[in-house]
């Protein structure tokens, strides 16, 4: 939802206090890029994932299964990580590229419409049978 006049006039007078009040802060944000963040993060998790395999590897190679137990959360960590930072990245990119979903319209149900709840969807069919029954 794009800013009306007055709250965009609001917004460039608060950028300007701040980067009167506290200038090193605004050319530190302004030199922060999200993708670059989440893609070193992702990057940086992939590097876990393998020493976690590295670790994984050492606790079966030695007999010792703690070892290999802890190898294993890390890989299941660090691919939780990278994951979650990917996810990101496409989210960082597609915000500015993709307009807003227009409103949604009002729709009449329909008896075989497939919107609504599972445990919705089984109740009623439930019901049509009970009825046909009867």
């Amino acid at each position: 939802m794009p800013l009306s006049e007055e709250e965009q006039r609001q917004f460039e007078q608060l950028e300007r206090a701040l980067a009167a009040e506290d200038p090193k802060f605004v050319s530190a944000m302004r030199g922060t890029n999200v993708r670059l963040y989440y893609k070193r993060r992702a990057v940086l998790a992939g590097v876990g994932f393998v020493l976690g395999i590295v670790v994984l590897m050492a606790g079966a190679i030695i007999p010792n299964t703690i070892i290999g137990v802890i190898g294993f959360v890390m890989m299941v960590a660090c691919l939780y990580i990278a994951a979650l930072s990917m996810k990101r990245i496409s989210n960082a990119g597609d915000a500015d590229d993709i307009p807003p979903p227009p409103p949604p319209t009002k729709r009449h149900r329909t008896k075989h419409d497939s919107s609504g709840s599972f445990m919705e969807r089984m109740e009623d069919r439930w019901r049509r049978r009970r009825d046909e029954d009867l």
